[in-house]
C-alpha cells in the first residue's frame, strides 16, 4: 500500500484532517506574533505602553482579518470540491419541504 492509500484511509469521512483542524490555532498564531512583533518595534521607538499596545491589538486584528480574507480567496481544488460534494449530498434529504 502507497504511502497515498494509507494517509487517505486514516481519515475517515466527516472528520477534518490535522492541518483543517489547526489552521485557526495557526492563524491565530502567526497573527499575535505579527502584532507582538509591531508592539515592540512601537514601544522600542516611542518607550510609551499604552501606545504599544494599541499597537499591538490594532496590528492583531488586522493580520487575523487580512488572513482569513486570503484563505477564502483561495479555490478549493478537486478534492476538495468532491468532498464539499458528499457532504452536500449526505445533509440534503430530498424530503425536506421547501421554506416557500
Amino acid at each position: 500500500m502507497s504511502k497515498r492509500n494509507k494517509k487517505s484511509t486514516s481519515t475517515t469521512v466527516g472528520q477534518p484532517s490535522r492541518r483543517d483542524r489547526f489552521l485557526p490555532a495557526e492563524l491565530l498564531g502567526i497573527s499575535a506574533a505579527l502584532g507582538v512583533f509591531v508592539g515592540l518595534i512601537v514601544l522600542i521607538a516611542t518607550r510609551e505602553f499604552i501606545l504599544a499596545g494599541v499597537s499591538l491589538g490594532i496590528a492583531f486584528i488586522l493580520a487575523l482579518v487580512l488572513m482569513a480574507l486570503f484563505a477564502l480567496a483561495f479555490k478549493p481544488n478537486a478534492a476538495e470540491v468532491h468532498d464539499l460534494e458528499e457532504q452536500n449530498a449526505e445533509n440534503d434529504p430530498g424530503d425536506r419541504p421547501s421554506p416557500h
